[in-house]
């Protein structure tokens, strides 16, 4: 009888890897530190007598390697036969193109595919981001609140709305005096805080809860990776709660309510091993006392920040008040729900097949139903010659965002969820420059052509897997550590400047500190945050033509209205920087782009105002003499490993 465990798994061989070891990795200027220090594993994980972490050649065989074993065992275990020298041709050209960054899994799947956790507890570590609606809350009470801070514990950003507010009375729990020991493990902290909401939302029992058996500060996790914070966060999480609802007993759950649970709960997972949040909550256009949440700042600073907070935009509503809002401080996000609901790309007719789309993943990329999750792949066509070329990275970014649609979560409902709808999100980054290579005219009719070929692609590999056409197949994600990787701009944004200081903090514990003072580059101690130093590394810009401070807020809306109409049939994420002479045109803007556009958001455009700014602009004068000092750096050996990554971005959606 087959089952996994006995189907042999997906090799490359080692002939195939040998020229790999010494090839040389087109690396951007940052790539390699932000490689290592970010997807990295230890080597030991896989082979108990290794030593070290990763090198590039044996990530990408980690990545390309797992990618093709979900493959073979769905293929295998539904009898449908499995072409072994086929598939060896395919997974050699995805690992080529992996390993010279013309296309990359998202920063989650760098760092989790090909890994035990992923096999032996749950594949839900692989996916960026997903979607929660609170309007059956009254029902379903805390479990809402368990699944996105489960969620958040594996990484998975979480986008939310308020639709729960004033559908129940919050209700004094019944304490009991039982003692429920609280186990050590990701699900024994969710279990907790279900436990507890259920006592407030549905009036259920609560015992006292023991935290004893929780493991000490610093201690190793394994599976996931990273270190223990021990059982603080989790306890101040429950007092915050208790704190929030038992002076509302009697009262209907507010909208800022159900935000503010959901704050507190990332403000719990960043103090915990994730240490980033990644959250998104969608609200009504005329919910005032929501938009207007954040303008407390005690509870701003407390735990506030833990969300991107939007609304749900109206075509033809008034945004005179939302636009000031917009120019203050850069919230809210605009999120034109019905758009997403009845298009895919804005250049094909209305589709109904996603009507049921409920929200958006943080970054604003991926339309998604109640409960689903989304997965996100990376492709550079700035990185390619010929548009014959790009195609056949598209092919292998494809499969593998296919291929993650073939694993199942530990969550039924999303199960279900994604067994229908087989949602992905092919993106693109370095857009702009794609752009200054190729040609804006000849990169769009790229798009429009590639897409069909996209839809082509899915056809054949969905009949071949036996599975449903993915219901939407494109986007484009802001991007963030990974486009540092080949020094790519991130998704449709423009960069800082031609040449520009790239600012990067790493723990003073860490290793990999030693290799990059011998390599010259100039460090200081973190002013913001202790026990951190923060590096800076001199950039060049390929493909220059402008910056942030030399495009107008309109040329980007332009090409992001382009983008949702040649290329993405889930939507584009872009924040809009604006100047100070701009500001006044927001409110034109939406009503121009209500009807091109599924989400947005707007920044003001500052130049570098506070110290050690992550990005800051510099001379070519400066960028020479700085550049003169250093050594590039070929290999850091160290037991070290990457932090690992979570969400859909490191630098964009995540708080």
């Amino acid at each position: 009888m087959r089952t996994i465990e006995n189907i042999r798994r997906f090799r490359l061989s080692d002939t195939f890897i040998e020229p790999y070891k010494t090839a040389k990795v087109p690396w951007g200027p940052i790539g390699y530190i932000t490689y290592k220090r970010t997807y990295s594993r230890r080597l030991s994980e896989f082979d108990p007598q290794a030593t070290g972490t990763e090198e590039w050649h044996q990530t990408c065989r980690r990545v390309i390697e797992g990618m093709f074993n979900v493959q073979k065992q769905h293929v295998v275990m539904l009898g449908l036969g499995w072409n072994d020298q086929k598939a060896q041709t395919t997974a050699k050209d995805a690992y080529d193109r992996l390993f010279n960054l013309k296309w990359t899994p998202p920063g989650r799947g760098l760092w989790m595919m090909g890994t035990k956790f992923v096999e032996e507890k749950t594949g839900a570590a692989l996916f960026n981001c997903a979607f929660r609606s609170t309007k059956e809350l009254a029902t379903k009470g805390g479990y809402l609140f368990a699944w996105m801070m489960d969620a958040l514990m594996l990484g998975v950003g979480v986008g939310f709305d308020t639709l729960g507010a004033n559908t129940f009375t919050i209700k004094e729990p019944e304490y009991t005096g039982d003692t429920l020991i609280i186990d050590d493990s990701r699900e024994g902290w969710v279990n907790s805080v279900h436990n507890l909401l259920d006592g407030f939302f549905l009036g259920a029992k609560v015992p006292k809860f023991d935290y004893t058996a929780i493991r000490p500060p610093g201690s190793k996790i394994n599976g996931f990776g990273g270190t223990a914070s021990g059982h603080e966060p989790l306890l101040e999480l429950h007092e915050n709660l208790t704190e929030l609802f038992a002076s509302k007993i009697g009262e209907p759950i507010s909208s800022v309510d159900i935000v503010d649970t959901e704050n507190l709960i990332g403000r719990c997972v960043v103090a915990g091993n994730v240490r980033r949040s990644a959250a998104l909550a969608m609200g009504n256009y005329d919910d005032k006392r929501y938009l207007e949440m954040k303008n407390d700042q005690e509870k701003l600073y407390h735990h506030r920040w833990g969300s991107n907070n939007s609304f749900n935009a109206v075509v033809g509503m008034d945004y005179t008040w939302h636009a000031e809002q917009s120019k203050k401080n850069g919230e809210p996000g605009y999120i034109w729900l019905r758009n997403a609901q009845t298009k895919g790309r804005f250049k094909d007719d209305d589709r109904l097949d996603d009507v049921n789309v409920a929200g958006f993943n943080p970054c604003s990329e991926q339309q998604l139903h109640d409960g689903e999750c989304c997965c996100l792949v990376e492709t550079f066509p700035a990185k390619h010659e010929t548009y014959e070329d790009y195609l056949k990275t598209l092919k292998c970014a494809y499969l593998y965002g296919k291929t993650v649609t073939l694993v199942n979560t530990h969550w039924p409902e999303t199960n279900a969820m994604m067994l229908k709808n087989r949602r992905i999100g092919l993106s693109q980054s370095g857009i702009v420059q794609a752009f200054n290579k190729h040609g804006r005219r000849n990169m769009l009719k790229w798009c429009d052509d590639a897409y069909e070929h996209i839809q082509l692609l899915d056809k054949e590999y969905s009949d071949w897997l036996c599975v449903p056409k993915s219901i939407r197949t494109t986007s484009i994600k802001p991007s963030g550590t990974v486009s540092l990787l080949n020094g790519s701009t991130p998704g449709i944004h423009f960069p800082e400047d031609e040449y520009y200081i790239r600012r990067i903090r790493f723990s003073k514990e860490s290793k990999l500190l030693d290799s990059i003072r011998e390599a010259g580059y100039t460090m200081e101690d973190d002013e913001y945050s202790p026990n951190t130093t923060c590096v800076e590394f001199p950039v060049k810009e390929p493909y220059f033509h402008k910056g942030k401070r030399d495009v107008s807020m309109w040329e980007q809306l332009e090409i992001a209205a382009q983008y949702q109409h040649y290329w993405a049939d889930n939507a584009v994420s872009v924040t809009i920087t604006f100047k100070d002479e701009e500001a006044g045109q927001i409110k034109s803007a939406l009503e121009l782009y209500e009807t091109r556009l599924k989400a947005v958001s707007f920044l003001r455009y500052k130049e570098t105002g506070y110290k050690q700014a992550p990005y800051e602009p510099i001379t070519k004068e400066e960028y020479e003499e700085r550049i003169k000092k250093v050594v590039q750096i070929q290999r850091i050996d160290t037991e070290e490993a990457g932090e690992g990554t979570k969400f859909c971005t490191n630098d964009t959606c995540t708080i």
